[in-house]
């Protein structure tokens, strides 16, 4: 009789599983400084309000009126906090509202354009999202904190290729790497995509309800910064272009009928 040894023996089970979160380098780095910034609630308080004054967007800062040195930083900080502001959030909740959408949006985003690009793109909206705060908020003192604005723009960006076949939110669904880089739609085509224009009126319509409510997601009594959103996004949306390696599809290459290239 055979000993089991010398029995043939099974292959063994393959070990090796897929992440649950398989997010891009990029997008990882980005979480995880944000994460690691927002450890300066542990310091003392008058600590954590140095951080704010110098690093968060204050509308106030930008007044001509002003004498230099009127907030910390003077003038080099009336440059940073146009970017800075982003990396800075009220608590948890705050960061994982903005960490939820990221994830799909941003990761996308991540995987097209790569680190660097990934990184001045969200500069770029978050600069586009503290100009449109700027614009509307004039003298306000209250500080502007968060990555939303930024956030928006990714979710505006992916717009430009999210639906095309084979994209992350078609029917048809491919590998991560090679949904991320389908060829983009045109701004006329997308704005002329029926599911592309609803998401734009859903994403509109969110932030004037949080807006016209005055609701808050964040620090209590803050009320939800939404034309900074709004600035990120239409940033997102227009810059798009400048920022993407992949060829386009061109309006004048474009195949007669939608549903060839997008997918119902």
């Amino acid at each position: 009789m055979d000993s089991p040894s010398d029995l043939p023996q099974d292959p063994p089970l393959a070990t090796s599983r897929e992440p649950i979160l398989n997010l891009p380098g990029a997008l990882t780095a980005y979480i995880v400084l944000i994460a690691a910034i927002h450890l300066r609630v542990l310091l003392p308080e008058d600590w954590d309000t140095l951080i704010i004054d110098l690093f968060a967007f204050v509308p106030k800062r930008y007044d001509p009126t002003l004498m230099d040195g009127a907030f910390p930083g003077g003038t080099p900080a009336k440059v940073w906090t146009f970017v800075t502001y982003s990396l800075l959030h009220a608590n948890l909740t705050h960061i994982g509202f903005n960490v939820l959408w990221l994830l799909p949006f941003g990761s996308a985003l991540a995987r097209r354009f790569g680190a660097f690009r990934f990184y001045l793109f969200m500069a770029v909206t978050a600069a586009a999202g503290a100009l449109a705060h700027l614009l509307t908020h004039e003298h306000a003192l209250a500080p502007m904190i968060g990555a939303s604005a930024s956030v928006s723009g990714t979710m505006a960006a992916a717009m430009r290729f999210a639906f095309v076949k084979g994209s992350f939110l078609s029917f048809s669904r491919g590998d991560a790497d090679v949904a991320a880089r389908v060829p983009a739609l045109s701004l006329s085509r997308a704005l002329r995509n029926p599911r592309v224009l609803a998401f734009l009126a859903i994403w509109f319509g969110v932030n004037i309800v949080f807006g016209a409510g005055g609701l808050s997601i964040g620090a209590e009594g803050a009320n939800v910064a939404w034309q900074a959103h709004i600035g990120g996004f239409v940033a997102g949306l227009i810059l798009f272009a400048l920022f993407d390696p992949i060829t386009h599809v061109r309006d004048d290459a474009a195949p007669a009928l939608p549903s060839d290239v997008i997918d119902r």
